[in-house]
């Protein structure tokens, strides 16, 4: 039986820089435009924590069941190594969607009914990502879900639930959190090219190849600079951004040296660290800047 730190590690924590960045740059858009409003930051923080949790879990029951992971060479899964039943982790992943599904109905009630809708998409995008018959993430699109869901819905939903609009800083934020977001994607596809290919599971990375994965890491990692530099026409405190240069060419340093296996695993960390210290710096730019 899977112990309790066994079940943290299986959440992966270390993904968490993908649900929490997107709500504090979506909040820094919203303050840019006097819209801030801190109490539902704080539930769309909720949101975003429980939908990647229950993403996590999910995948983990989804790729257990299939075999996926009989042959893991990345951080602990529960089902493939046999810590947990497939039950009980896809009860986890049940419940940690289905809280992501309550707080995103209070905070859809109390700003736009419409949203229940964009919620609804969300927790068919977090399910069948994984699962079902024919999922998405073994036909290459999880990299497009990831910049679609934890880019663009997550900064720009954020950024509407508490100015009821948004603008085009708000969506500079949500395209750089989202090539951010991807690029932790493609680092842990990269890793897997090898298990994936052998297992069938098509991911962006094996369709690309070894070589043309690691030239679409660097390039998303790129992306968000480029957009700071075009941030800072609101305001010059965007420059800030280019601080998280550093942790950029860190993450990027095992892909561009053709390390494999669980040496790419740091890349995957600090291209997390990287997306969460640009959204915080941008975040901040674009609220000292109104």
């Amino acid at each position: 039986m899977a112990t309790a730190a066994q079940w943290i590690e299986g959440a992966r924590p270390r993904t968490l820089p993908n649900a929490i960045a997107p709500v504090v740059a979506g909040t820094g858009a919203a303050a840019a435009i006097d819209g801030a409003v801190w109490w539902k930051a704080l539930l769309a923080l909720g949101v975003s924590m429980a939908l990647i949790i229950g993403v996590n879990y999910a995948n983990d029951y989804s790729d257990g069941i299939r075999g996926t992971d009989d042959e893991r060479v990345g951080p602990l899964r529960l089902v493939g190594s046999g810590l947990a039943s497939p039950a009980a982790v896809r009860g986890a992943a049940i419940g940690s969607l289905a809280t992501g599904a309550v707080l995103g109905l209070v905070l859809a009630l109390l700003s736009a009914p419409w949203l229940l809708l964009v919620g609804a998409v969300c927790l068919a995008g977090a399910w069948f990502y994984t699962g079902g018959s024919k999922p998405y993430g073994y036909s290459g699109f999880g990299e497009f879900a990831v910049f679609l869901f934890f880019g663009l819905v997550a900064v720009l939903g954020t950024q509407y639930v508490q100015a009821l609009r948004i603008d085009w800083a708000g969506a500079a934020l949500a395209v750089g959190v989202g090539a951010f977001s991807s690029a932790v994607l493609v680092a842990n596809n990269l890793r897997d090219i090898p298990t994936d290919t052998d297992t069938g599971k098509i991911t962006l990375a094996v369709k690309l190849g070894d070589t043309r994965t690691r030239t679409a890491h660097l390039v998303l990692l790129v992306i968000p600079f480029l957009l700071t530099l075009a941030l800072v026409a609101r305001t010059p405190w965007a420059l800030a951004g280019l601080l998280a240069v550093p942790l950029a060419v860190r993450a990027n340093s095992p892909v561009r040296t053709n390390r494999n296996g669980l040496e790419l695993i740091p890349a995957l960390r600090d291209s997390g660290l990287a997306l969460l210290a640009w959204s915080v710096l941008s975040a901040v730019a674009l609220w000292l800047g109104t």
